[in-house]
C-alpha cells in the first residue's frame, strides 16, 4: 500500500476524530508507549529448552502439527526477532523457566539460577527486548496433580524452591534491563474427580506463596494467575479466581486476568474496574478461548476489544501490563504472532480513539437514546487509517504486506527445519 494513499486516509480520519474532541497525535504517542509482553512459547509449542525434558502435562495441550517448529534457542530467537520486526511499537519477552539457555547441562528446576539466563538478558539487549518471566510447573516428574499445593511436604518445598529461584532470575532481568520484570506464578494444581480435601490444598497452597513472597525483590513484580480448571483437572482447582483475587487484594500482588481462564458467560472485560479497587495493577494474559481455555490466536473480536476499552475507560494504562498467551500448532507460528500481536494493538487503537469523556458526559446526564447513537458511530469511524499510520511511522508493512514476508521466511528458514 502506497505511503500517499495511506497518509491522506489518516488526515482524513484526523480531522474526523477531531470532530468528536480526539487528538490522532496524541494517540500515535499512546500507542508507541504501548508495549506487548510477547510469548517464547509460541514459536516452540511450550516445549523449552530443558535436557531432560518430557513430554506436556500438567493442563498444557498443544494442537497441530504445522512444521517449521524452533528446535533450539537460537531458532527461537531468530523466530521472535522475524515477528518483531512484522509488528509496529517496541516489545517485550516473555519466558517461561524451561527456556533458560541450559547448553546441554541437566539442571533441575530447583536449581536453576540466574546464570542460565544471562544469555538471554544479553540479547534483550543487543535487540531493544525487555524480558518478563513465568515458573514452570508443568511437564515434570515432580509435577503430577498438585505442585505447590501438594501435601507430600518434599514435593511441595521442592516446587516452593523453584519458584522462590524464579523470582530472584526475574528480579536478575529487571536489575539488568533497568526495569522490572514481571514474574507470573501459575500453578495446575487441582483434581480430576471427587476431592474433599478443598481447605487443605488451598491452605498450603497459601502458605506456600507466603514462604515464596517473603523475600523482597525490588527489581520484578509477583503477579498471580487462576483459572477454571485444567485438562485432566476438571473437578477441582486449587488456585481458583476466587483465591488469587483475594490472595491478591491482601498482600498487593498483581492479578493476572488471562481471557481464556473464565467460564464462556463471564466477560474478562468486567473484572477490570471491580479488581482495580482493590489491586495495585493487573497483568493480562490476552488469548482466544473457542469453548475452552483453547489458547487460539488473539484477534480484534468483541471481548478483546471490550477489555482494551474497559482499561482505557478507566485510565488504567498505567496500571496494566500486556501479555499475549496463545499457542497454535496448526499454522505458521511466526504469522500467529504477528496476527495475534497486531489485532491486540488494533484493539487499543480503537479504546484510545473512542471519546470516552464525551459519551460518559451523556450517560450521565441521563440522555440515553444520545449516548448509545455516539457509542454505535464510534464503531464506524475510520480508526483503521490511524493504525495504517500506526505502521508507516514504524517502518512496518501496512495491511497484509506482511503476509509476503512471512511465507518469504517460512520458505527460506523455518520449512527447512
Amino acid at each position: 500500500m502506497k505511503e500517499e494513499t495511506i497518509r491522506k486516509a489518516y488526515e482524513v480520519a484526523r480531522e474526523r476524530y477531531a470532530e468528536v474532541g480526539i487528538d490522532t497525535e496524541q494517540v500515535l504517542k499512546q500507542l508507541q508507549d504501548f508495549h506487548l509482553s510477547m510469548h517464547c512459547w509460541q514459536a516452540d509449542d511450550v516445549v523449552g529448552f530443558e535436557v531432560q525434558a518430557g513430554s506436556l502435562s500438567g493442563g498444557i495441550q498443544t494442537t497441530g502439527n504445522y512444521p517449521g517448529r524452533a528446535r533450539n534457542i537460537d531458532e527461537l530467537r531468530a523466530d521472535i526477532l522475524k515477528a518483531k520486526s512484522l509488528i509496529p511499537g517496541t516489545h517485550r519477552l516473555n519466558l517461561h523457566e524451561i527456556y533458560g539457555d541450559f547448553q546441554g547441562k541437566v539442571v533441575d528446576r530447583d536449581e536453576v539460577d540466574a546464570s542460565y539466563f544471562q544469555s538471554w538478558i544479553d540479547w534483550g539487549k543487543e535487540n531493544d527486548t525487555k524480558l518478563d518471566f513465568n515458573s514452570s510447573s508443568f511437564s515434570h516428574p515432580k509435577s503430577g496433580n498438585l505442585t505447590l499445593s501438594n501435601p507430600d511436604d518434599g514435593i511441595r518445598q521442592f516446587w516452593i524452591e523453584h519458584t522462590k529461584r524464579c523470582r530472584d532470575i526475574a528480579n536478575a532481568m529487571g536489575e539488568a534491563q533497568g526495569d522490572p520484570c514481571i514474574m507470573n506464578l501459575w500453578v495446575h494444581d487441582g483434581c480430576k474427580d471427587q476431592s474433599v480435601n478443598h481447605y487443605l490444598y488451598r491452605r498450603l497452597l497459601k502458605e506456600s506463596l507466603d514462604e515464596i513472597f517473603e523475600k523482597p525483590q525490588p527489581m520484578m513484580k509477583d503477579c498471580i494467575e487462576g483459572k477454571v480448571f485444567g485438562i485432566g483437572l476438571e473437578s477441582f482447582t486449587v488456585g481458583s479466581h476466587d483465591f488469587y483475587t483475594a490472595y491478591a487484594a491482601k498482600n498487593n500482588k498483581i492479578l493476572t486476568i488471562d481471557t481464556g481462564h473464565y467460564h464462556p458467560t463471564e466477560s474478562p472485560a468486567d473484572k477490570v474496574s471491580a479488581v482495580l479497587q482493590f489491586v495495585p495493577e493487573l497483568m493480562l494474559h490476552v488469548s482466544r478461548p473457542i469453548r475452552w481455555d483453547s489458547d487460539h490466536v488473539t484477534i480484534m473480536d468483541d471481548p478483546t476489544l471490550e477489555l482494551f476499552q474497559e482499561i482505557v475507560r478507566a485510565q488504567a494504562l498505567d496500571r496494566v501490563h500486556y501479555g499475549l498467551d496463545y499457542f497454535d500448532a496448526s499454522i505458521n507460528r511466526v504469522g500467529a504472532y504477528v496476527v495475534g500481536s497486531r489485532a491486540a494493538q488494533r484493539c487499543m487503537t480503537r479504546a484510545l480513539l473512542e471519546p470516552t469523556a464525551l459519551i460518559s458526559q451523556l450517560e450521565l446526564d441521563g440522555k440515553g437514546f444520545q449516548n448509545l447513537a455516539a457509542i454505535e458511530e464510534c464503531k464506524s469511524l475510520p480508526w483503521a487509517a490511524v493504525y495504517d499510520e500506526f505502521c508507516v511511522r514504524n517502518s512496518v508493512p501496512v495491511g497484509l504486506d506482511f503476509v509476503k514476508e512471512v511465507e518469504q521466511y517460512e520458505c527460506e528458514v523455518t520449512s527447512k527445519r
